[in-house]
């Protein structure tokens, strides 16, 4: 009995723990913005790509290199719209990212 109560409780704990991580709302307002310095970019699964600024801080983004980001990104000054998880929480998910007046990437409707 004590170890189906164990399983369940972990269950359960896992679960939650997996929603935290979820990006509940990438709309504008519900993002926040950060201004970086791109230093490297990765590239990540299925062309998606990674930024990190000069403190060492990770960025990703989905189908990244579909847009041509790494030759117009790199050593940048860029503002990030960066999602928040379902807790409120700041996640390092772009879900806008506007390089000078043209918008590169946008999960914005």
């Amino acid at each position: 009995m004590i170890s189906i109560i164990k399983k369940s409780s972990f269950i359960i704990i896992c679960i939650f723990a997996l929603q935290s991580c979820i990006i509940q709302n990438s709309k504008q307002e519900n993002c926040e913005r950060i201004e970086i310095t791109v230093e490297e970019i990765y590239e990540g699964d299925i062309k998606d790509i990674a930024f990190s600024d000069p403190d060492g801080r990770f960025f990703c983004t989905k189908k990244g290199l579909d847009q041509g980001m790494n030759n117009k990104v790199l050593n940048k000054k860029l503002t990030l719209h960066l999602a928040k998880i379902i807790t409120g929480k700041l996640s390092n998910h772009m879900a806008q990212l506007p390089l000078g007046q043209e918008v590169i990437y946008t999960e914005f409707n």
